[in-house]
């Protein structure tokens, strides 16, 4: 397996990543080895959690398996998303009561895990190869790899309706300056200028999340200096993402309904211009065109404003992973092994394609995507084009709290102020890099 240098890392996130996480729990039929006698009459079981864009590709793929290896039964479990689905999963590790499979982030929340203490490293599997880079060092601790991608990366930013902006004149902003004015506008037009979905704790965080690009053009050695606790969101440049929500709450932009509705009316809500802006990770542009077919040419993408226009850029995630817990043993290992095989496929690709359009290209080579992708995901795919992207904070940092959606809920509904919510926040990550052992805390 190929090591690549935090630069080169930087490097191939700048240039390849591109979106990759409801339903109830279900089955699905036969899975398994038409030539490897070691699948015969094996059920595993696959942890996922409940969101469309995880559960709908990854039935694709249990499906198109199913007639390649008809003795390998994958039975599809489901947790819900945010911290609740985090301590199921972090419960269920610790008690040795995990499933056969697992899907997680790749990451800082990764390393949370202990993945040397808790997962069967892959870095031996030929299959691996196929595997981009800047997916496997979202998935390495130490000189292991542990996941299998399932899905595209995915990059945060502002889903935006073309229509009304059309309609009003509006043009897409690169500073926060402008992004503010064109709120004004379209509040004056009687439409939400920023939706917001409290309800899904977890999308709460977009506003700061995508503005780690912004952060790193005012002091690229903001990640390392946070790691060492030499830098802290309470002070600038890291300040402005808790900032933002105060901005856009304060000044009347919400949708009237931001407390109660979750994810997916969000979505509903840009698509069918009730609403013009929605700060989103790029994953969510498949359920949405899936529900608002429409939406598929109405609604673009634009990466968080900055102050500088000449810096505006976008942050951008590597796809979460496939894990195999080491409560995995023996036929069922080896069985969970092909499955990830399947998986990092080209017709594992095909097969999630098939089931719901991608969000941008896979980080897998040999995997191919179709032309006619969302205006959205062409918009992002610009900035890639450009080279004007940077790797989310918990890609460059270990250190990330478990208690930030729901202090930028806090600071969205106006309960703390957004330096308030920094200084909590700040305190949140101590804790974990204490835990983590880092230097400096």
């Amino acid at each position: 397996m190929n090591t690549s240098s935090p630069a080169r890392r930087l490097r191939v996130v700048s240039l390849l990543a591109v979106g990759g996480l409801a339903l109830t729990a279900c089955s699905a039929g036969s899975l398994g080895s038409s030539d490897d006698d070691s699948g015969d009459g094996i059920t595993l079981s696959l942890l996922i959690d409940n969101s469309e864009q995880s559960m709908v590709p990854m039935q694709g793929v249990i499906d198109a398996f199913t007639e390649e290896h008809p003795d390998i039964t994958v039975e599809m479990e489901t947790r819900p998303q945010g911290s609740e689905g985090d301590n199921v999963l972090k419960t269920r590790l610790a008690t040795g009561d995990m499933t056969d499979l697992f899907q997680y982030n790749s990451g800082s929340l990764l390393q949370a895990l202990d993945p040397a203490g808790n997962l069967v490293p892959l870095t031996d599997e030929p299959w691996m190869d196929a595997v981009d880079d800047s997916f496997l060092q979202a998935v390495q601790s130490g000189d292991d790899y542990y996941g299998a991608p399932q899905g595209q990366a995915s990059a945060g930013g502002i889903l935006y309706n073309k229509d009304v902006y059309a309609d009003l004149g509006l043009e897409v902003p690169l500073t926060w300056d402008e992004f503010m004015a064109n709120n004004e506008t379209i509040k004056a037009a009687g439409i939400a200028p920023v939706v917001q979905t409290f309800q899904d704790t977890w999308t709460s965080q977009i506003l700061l999340l995508a503005d780690f690009h912004n952060v790193l053009a005012e002091n690229p050695d903001w990640a390392e200096q946070y790691t060492a606790n030499e830098a802290k969101y309470v002070d600038e440049p890291a300040l402005a993402g808790f900032q933002h929500m105060e901005d856009v709450a304060s000044a009347g932009y919400l949708n009237s309904d931001f407390a109660s509705i979750k994810n997916e009316a969000g979505l509903d809500q840009v698509a069918t211009g009730a609403g013009a802006h929605y700060p989103m990770l790029t994953f969510s542009i498949g359920p949405m065109v899936a529900a608002n077919p429409e939406a598929a040419e109405s609604v673009g993408f634009f990466a968080l404003p900055g102050t500088d226009a000449e810096k505006n850029g976008l942050t951008v995630w590597p796809t979460g992973g496939i894990y195999i817990p080491k409560s995995t043993e023996g036929e069922k290992l080896d069985a969970a092994k092909q499955f990830l095989e399947f998986l990092v496929s080209p017709e594992g690709c095909d097969a999630q394609t098939a089931a719901m359009p991608p969000s941008g290209p896979y980080q897998i080579e040999g995997c191919t995507v179709p032309d006619d992708l969302p205006a959205a995901v062409d918009d992002m795919t610009a900035y890639f084009t450009a080279g004007n992207t940077s790797p989310a904070l918990e890609f460059l940092s270990p250190v990330k709290g478990p208690a930030l959606e729901q202090i930028m809920v806090e600071v969205g509904s106006g309960i703390r102020s957004a330096a308030d919510g920094a200084a909590l926040y700040d305190e949140d990550v101590k804790k974990q890099a204490q835990q983590l052992g880092l230097e400096g805390w």
